[in-house]
């Protein structure tokens, strides 16, 4: 009996079972890709937080307004993180796909510890005065957050992630009157470099 039914299901006039298996095999696959695209961070998003990161650089350099740095680029780094936020949830929403599913609720996983890390520290060392140290902590936490996303989305970001660790282990050695170079560098120059080799890897418009 269990012969007949093999030969059944083999034969010329039952291919519902392996339609049925292809179609369903196939839309797996495409859900796949889709999901894995969103993780793409869009170019546009490092160009803007780039763009806002050198403007606090230029404003934090300024005579009159070096002593309020910190409120300078604190305001830049929620500007900053406004503007990322937003592009990649238009991407999300033009792709038809949840931000709370799937590798883009890993991706945020891994980045938010590290930047609530960042802000717990920053905290600790404003009220123990020593907010000299601040600029390379951001850097620092900031990279590590983004190199551990990184597995998530594509090469570049992890490159950008690993320079930032650099960057900020560099500012934490160097004297306090580079720190405002250093933050410049890395928030500013850093994300505008790789939102543009992102945006021309990804081929956008």
């Amino acid at each position: 009996m269990e012969k007949v039914t093999a030969r059944r299901a083999r034969s010329p006039g039952n291919p519902v079972a392996l339609d049925a298996h292809a179609l369903g095999t196939l839309k797996y696959i495409r859900t796949s890709i889709e999901a894995a695209g969103v993780l793409a961070v869009p170019g546009s998003a490092g160009i803007g937080m780039g763009a806002i990161g050198l403007l606090a650089a230029v404003l934090a350099a300024q005579p009159g307004l070096a002593r309020h740095w910190f409120e300078i680029w604190l305001g830049a780094g929620v500007g900053a993180f406004l503007c990322g936020s937003t592009l990649m949830i238009h991407q999300a929403a033009s792709r038809g796909t949840a931000l709370y599913r799937g590798p883009v609720r890993k991706f945020l996983l891994c980045l938010t510890p590290s930047l609530f890390a960042g802000a717990v520290i920053t905290f600790v060392l404003w009220r123990q005065h020593a907010a000299d140290s601040v600029p390379g902590v951001w850097l620092l936490l900031y990279g590590c957050g983004v190199a551990a996303a990184s597995t998530m989305t594509v090469r570049p970001v992890g490159v950008m992630g690993a320079l930032f660790i650099v960057l900020g282990v560099a500012a934490l050695a160097l004297p306090p009157q580079y720190s405002n170079l250093a933050l410049g560098t890395g928030f500013g120059g850093l994300h505008f470099l790789f939102g543009i080799i992102i945006g021309r890897t990804r081929r956008e418009p």
